[in-house]
């Protein structure tokens, strides 16, 4: 056999950054959720933590627009990932994906981050709780251990509006039927005529989870969904008497209207700030990239400092948290208060958020 006629195959490994890829695979999950597939146009392995989320590149409108979405594929099966989207009525981004995305278009992805995962949060017994759209990050860490044979129990409680709404059914259903450490409870808050519904019906609550998982208290826990839904979680384990420790929850999406309100009032007390600063207490912020640089006061941020020069970072979540403003730090000493938005890999290399990284001195950026 001749060994020149095989050509090695050079596979790169995934890492947090920007990254080109191609919709392969467009499946629709239900009457208003599509699942959207992704490969490099070279091969590469995507590695990720079962839980954490990616970032869309995408221009609507003529606008560069930024939505993140968590991983609803395993990195079990790494050459490619996946991200099940909800069409949600007036969303820009939802609706465009559900209209627009097909096989064969390109785009630009940042990431995988996310501290919301079962690799640096473990457990031997775990218990997962979602609410609709908020199964995706459920279903990444459910395949994985499925994928990897892994011993861990679990319990998987989802609830969805009607039976046609439950996502990922027949996965859940073919996982159940294939392993013994794998139990699924479903539950729909009513179901409309001509349909049949076994299961629970209503909202999980107390009793409910009592009798799916009677042990709940001495499992890990993941909860993703609607912001009511999971504050209706931790309020009944916090009054069951849960630890806490164990209960870990996905939060991230566009910027909430709170967060607007607080960047438009720092705005405005900055240029208030500004007014009664000396020239000595500015700090000079440098973007090598681009050869130019700019004068702020102490407590803004090193993206305020862009957007002064028309220099224009990308951003989508304002918090730290979707890691699409990162940018490497060449000189000088920042504070960084992110939410898990970067990883300590690189945050070594000299890596920010630009979002949330505050200068101590004067600062110079690659970009």
């Amino acid at each position: 056999m001749n060994s020149d006629a095989f050509e090695p195959v050079m596979t790169q490994t995934w890492s947090n950054g920007r990254h080109a890829v191609r919709c392969v695979k467009v499946i629709q999950e239900t009457w208003d959720v599509k699942t959207f597939c992704f490969m490099a146009e070279q091969p590469v392995m995507f590695f990720f933590k079962p839980g954490q989320f990616v970032t869309l590149e995408l221009e609507i409108g003529g606008e560069a627009i930024f939505r993140s979405y968590t991983i609803s594929s395993s990195p079990s099966v790494p050459y490619s990932f996946s991200i099940t989207v909800k069409r949600v009525p007036g969303g820009e981004v939802s609706n465009w994906l559900h209209d627009n995305m097909s096989e064969g278009a390109k785009l630009a992805v940042h990431g995988p981050v996310g501290q919301f995962n079962c690799i640096d949060y473990p457990g031997d017994k775990v218990l997962f709780l979602s609410g609709g759209v908020g199964i995706t990050p459920m279903m990444s860490m459910a395949r994985w251990y499925f994928d990897t044979n892994s011993d861990v129990d679990m319990i998987f409680v989802h609830s969805a509006r009607t039976p046609k709404d439950i996502i990922f059914r027949q996965d859940l259903e073919n996982m159940v039927s294939r392993i013994a450490n794998f139990k699924v409870s479903l539950i729909c808050e009513h179901y409309e005529s001509g349909q049949f519904w076994g299961g629970y019906r209503g909202f999980l609550d107390a009793a409910k989870l009592l009798m799916i998982a009677p042990d709940f208290m001495q499992r890990e826990i993941y909860c993703c969904g609607p912001t009511p839904y999971m504050k209706a979680v931790k309020n009944m384990l916090r009054e069951a008497g849960f630890d806490l420790k164990h209960y870990h929850e996905e939060s991230f999406g566009e910027t909430p209207e709170v967060v607007k309100e607080q960047v438009v009032q720092e705005a405005e007390q900055a240029a208030e700030m500004i007014e009664a600063i000396q020239p000595a207490d500015l700090l000079e912020v440098c973007f090598a990239n681009a050869g130019k640089s700019v004068q702020i006061a102490p407590g803004e941020t090193i993206h305020a400092a862009a957007a002064k020069l028309g220099l224009h970072i990308p951003k989508a979540c304002g918090m730290g948290i979707c890691g699409t403003c990162k940018v490497k730090r060449v000189a000088g000493d920042i504070e960084m208060n992110h939410n898990g938005g970067i990883t300590d890999e690189d945050i070594e290399e000299g890596y920010i958020l630009s979002c949330c990284s505050v200068p101590k001195g004067n600062v110079t950026v690659e970009f």
